[in-house]
């Protein structure tokens, strides 16, 4: 008879940061229980042209699903709840969420077509059972209000499962880290603590959002003219501050973004906001004195559609700025976005307005655990076994190493994918199950490798290159061949490619009459023939469309 084992199995970040999707299970190996710890996404980019969100594949669980006991969500972050409303349908099991949690994932809900999921609300530190696990939340301290650990007591052991954490020492909004829980699992004895990675390259602490409250306080009330600060909207902590030093620099405060505005109102509504908290409405707002008056955006990151980025392009509807005026940004650059950052800060240097940014001023803290924070954890917690995750490679390791010289007796660095028996006798990673990505393009969930992305990413390479031929019965072009192209380059730029029609009809009156008939075989010669011209002409080969018609 198979023993019992305690599993743990990442299928999302793990060796990256974003769509975090973790696993653990208790049984033996034909007949495993299981619970799920968040359900995240990442944004899409240049690689992924045309898709918004990309989740883990969730193959290997819903294979297992009717063992499958819960989802715990730890917060409210994108990259641990923006897949739920896609996946906990096809998961079909109950969900469990803080109040601010839970707020956000309804509204995800309501959006996709209101899914039909158990969606548990919880009390903070909520304590109760799941199958063969005994689940306990602990109160931690994030850039997002009610982070929550995990903690997972099993007949094989107890773990703690951070989630994203820091610690501040003087939070702006909500409680102190709950510092005696941890203290008290490393004095019953912790078999493992799987652990946020984020920030373990660097030296000291986070830092508190009461001092960047402090700051921007003072450097708002500099500010002459109109004044617009973006930050990350699920950081409530950091509105609320924003707010409260406008209000003390006499100036009214406007929303001004769909996901801010989101964000705003789920912490209305389950009471985290300051009574008394008032927004002017953007119609309102306009007709302010420039000195009265700050705008609060969405758009840190430099994405497109975001308010900021509108206003930097003079196409926001609301809002124009302009010589005198102020942007902050209180937030960070999330690698990979830097290039849009930077060309949207230009563009508002073009308008004529001041751009300050962290480099400029004490404007934001991380919400991650440096290695300072990371040693107070260990301190408390007293693992024997430290399992990193949320990060990539480097970040993995680096903890792994980290983790030995901080007292962990053993550390494994996991990668998406690997099964890991924590207990008895782990960790040991005993098996790679299938894992990977799946798309959301529009409505449609795509798997990786999808026909419709192999294609759109050689489109955005190379361009597309259409060619119509009509034929008659005798198999005779009928016509002068048609070409016509996007996004591909001809020797004189604008102008028909006249050479590459006398090529692509040469090369298809070479054909045997019996090749003409065949499809397929024009299909060949008209791709050789345009190989060859956009070869010598260019360097570059599109992505080539023939249309064949017959007459008659």
């Amino acid at each position: 008879m198979s023993r019992k084992e305690l599993v743990f199995l990442p299928l999302g970040g793990s060796g990256e940061i974003g769509m975090n999707m973790n696993l653990y299970g208790v049984g033996s190996p034909a007949n495993r229980q299981w619970i799920m710890i968040d359900c995240g996404v990442m944004f899409g980019d240049l690689t992924t042209p045309g898709v918004d969100l990309i989740c883990p594949d969730p193959t290997y669980i819903l294979e297992e699903k009717e063992a499958l006991h819960g989802l715990l969500l730890t917060h409210g972050h994108e990259d641990h709840i923006g897949a739920v409303a896609l996946l906990a349908p096809k998961l079909g099991c109950p969900i469990y969420a803080t109040p601010f949690t839970a707020a956000l994932v309804e509204r995800k809900l309501a959006e996709y077509g209101g899914a039909n999921v158990e969606l548990n609300i919880i009390d903070m530190n909520a304590r109760f059972t799941l199958g063969p696990f005994d689940i306990e939340y602990v109160t931690l301290t994030h850039s997002i209000p009610e982070p929550s650990g995990v903690i997972l007591r099993t007949e094989l052991g107890t773990v703690l499962h951070t989630g994203d954490w820091k610690i501040d020492k003087s939070p702006s909004l909500g409680p102190l880290i709950d510092s005696s829980t941890i203290k008290k699992l490393g004095d019953d004895g912790l078999l493992a603590m799987v652990c946020d990675s984020t920030n373990v390259l660097s030296s000291g602490e986070s830092g508190s959002e009461s001092a960047v409250r402090e700051s921007l306080t003072k450097l708002i009330a500099k500010q002459e003219g109109r004044v617009a600060v973006t930050t990350f909207a699920s950081n409530v902590s950091r509105v609320v501050s924003i707010c409260e030093a406008a209000a003390a620099a006499d100036r009214s405060v406007c929303l001004l973004g769909r996901s801010m505005l989101r964000i705003v109102d789920a912490a209305e509504e389950v009471g985290l906001l300051p009574k008394g908290l008032r927004f002017v409405e953007p119609a309102d707002a306009g007709h302010l004195p420039r000195q009265h008056v700050l705008y609060l955006c969405t758009g840190s990151q430099g994405e497109p559609r975001a308010a900021l980025s509108r206003i930097a392009r003079n196409d926001h509807r609301d809002l124009i700025l302009s010589d005198g005026d102020t942007v902050i940004f209180s937030s960070k650059i999330i690698p990979g976005n830097d290039r849009e950052i930077y060309n949207l800060q230009n563009d508002l240097v073009e308008l004529g307005v001041k751009v300050i940014t962290e480099k400029d001023e004490f404007v934001h803290v991380s919400g991650h655990p440096c290695r300072e924070e990371l040693r107070s954890m260990y301190e408390w917690a007293r693992p024997e076994i430290a399992i990193p995750v949320h990060g990539e490679a480097r970040h993995l390791e680096e903890h792994a190493e980290f983790a030995l010289e901080l007292g962990a007796q053993k550390s494994f660095a996991p990668r998406n994918g690997d099964l890991i028996r924590i207990a008895p006798d782990g960790p040991e990673r005993i098996d790679e199950v299938p894992e990977g990505r799946i798309y959301l393009d529009g409505d449609v969930l795509l798997p990786d490798g999808a026909m419709p992305m192999r294609e759109r990413r050689k489109l955005s390479y190379a361009g597309l290159l259409a060619v119509s031929l009509v034929f008659d019965k005798q198999c005779a072009l009928v016509d002068d061949v048609s070409v016509s192209g996007i996004g591909v380059v001809d020797e004189e730029e604008g102008e028909e490619p006249a050479d590459l029609a006398d090529d692509i009809e040469d090369a298809v009156l070479g054909l045997p009459k019996t090749k003409r008939r065949d499809d397929e075989a024009v299909m060949l010669a008209v791709k050789r023939a345009a190989r060859a011209y956009y070869d010598d002409v260019w360097g570059k080969r599109p992505v080539i469309v023939t249309h064949i018609h017959r007459t008659g």
